[in-house]
């Protein structure tokens, strides 16, 4: 049995720059404007959301499979990734483009200039799942998160195909993506993945009201933030799932992609949905504590301990069947 995560691979580069944005600025030659700042630092991160997702899962001793595009700079990212035990074989390479990159520079007041170059995302659109089910075996999910639009579209339409269980996760992209889009990506998901924002916009954007969207998938899991997170099935209750306690919050980007991680490695294991969203809020304090996506370390026994000390006896001695 496999977890195949398809999904963004990516790199941030952040500077930080010791002035003010606004003091380069000159209102009346902004048509002309051509600037260049000196900066302090430079921070490279890991990023990504499969590439993420893939990290967490690996953490948790499972053996995830990355489906995904990046260019041949790839190969320090690569060895990371597999020392952390996310199977990269089958992240196509591509001939002439570089791995997605975000590059952006912060001044003290917070303003940012950016960019985001998608670069061999845009290939993988050309990536099938067949070939790689093929080698690895039938997936338990296949977990379809933001990447380059067509990309995910294929993917999931090949799972409708193969009869692959599929998991929807769109978000990023779902600012960018009109409601036929995102109705085709969500139709059918064993599980719909979204933030407490995201879920109103697929309403929104889809036209369906919310027992329509929770009608056309097995599961949808949402996230509160602070508040936890929300489990739902179309004739069943709800299940409400308070965040793990005492989090010292520092950095919240990549929370969402861990969370995932952590709730797949949990349904993987066999444990029921309440454990899924217990586990994967456990694995996002992690990551809301440090800087960086795939900077966090644990081991099991800590990993444990603060399962049993969020949610009780009877989680952490679920949770510690599994952990190796």
């Amino acid at each position: 049995m496999s977890l195949l995560i398809a999904g963004s691979i990516a790199t941030d580069h952040l500077m930080s720059f010791g002035g003010k944005f606004a003091d380069s600025l000159v209102v009346e030659q902004l048509d002309k404007i051509s600037l260049s700042f000196l900066v302090d630092d430079l921070e490279i991160r890991r990023g990504g959301v499969a590439a993420n997702i893939g990290f967490g899962l690996g953490c948790l001793g499972l053996d995830p499979v990355l489906v995904g595009s990046a260019g041949e700079d790839f190969a320090d990212y690569r060895s990371w990734l597999t020392r952390h035990g996310v199977d990269c074989t089958h992240v196509r390479i591509s001939d002439t483009r570089h791995t997605a990159r975000f590059v952006c520079t912060t001044d003290p007041t917070g303003a940012q200039i950016a960019s985001f170059y998608p670069g061999a995302m845009s290939e993988a659109r050309l990536i099938e799942l067949g070939p790689i089910v093929a080698r690895v075996g039938v997936p338990d999910y296949v977990l379809i998160g933001a990447d380059d639009p067509d990309g995910m579209l294929r993917h999931t339409e090949e799972c409708r195909q193969r009869g692959y269980k599929f998991i929807a996760d769109p978000s990023q992209q779902l600012a960018f993506s009109d409601g036929e889009l995102i109705r085709k990506l969500v139709d059918g998901a064993t599980i719909l993945f979204s933030n407490e924002y995201e879920s109103h916009m697929i309403e929104q954007k889809t036209g369906w009201s919310a027992e329509e969207v929770l009608s056309r998938v097995g599961t949808q899991v949402t996230t509160l933030g602070k508040h936890g997170s929300r489990v739902m099935r179309a004739g069943q209750e709800s299940i409400l799932v308070p965040a793990a306690t005492d989090v010292t919050a520092v950095e919240p980007t990549g929370v969402g992609d861990a969370f995932r991680a952590g709730f797949l490695a949990a349904l993987d294991w066999g444990l029921d949905l309440e454990r899924g969203a217990q586990v994967g809020s456990v694995l996002a304090a992690y990551v809301v504590e440090t800087v960086g996506t795939q900077e966090y370390t644990f081991t099991p026994a800590e990993f444990v301990a603060r399962v049993e000390a969020s949610y009780g006896a009877a989680a952490a001695a679920d949770v510690s069947q599994h952990l190796r």
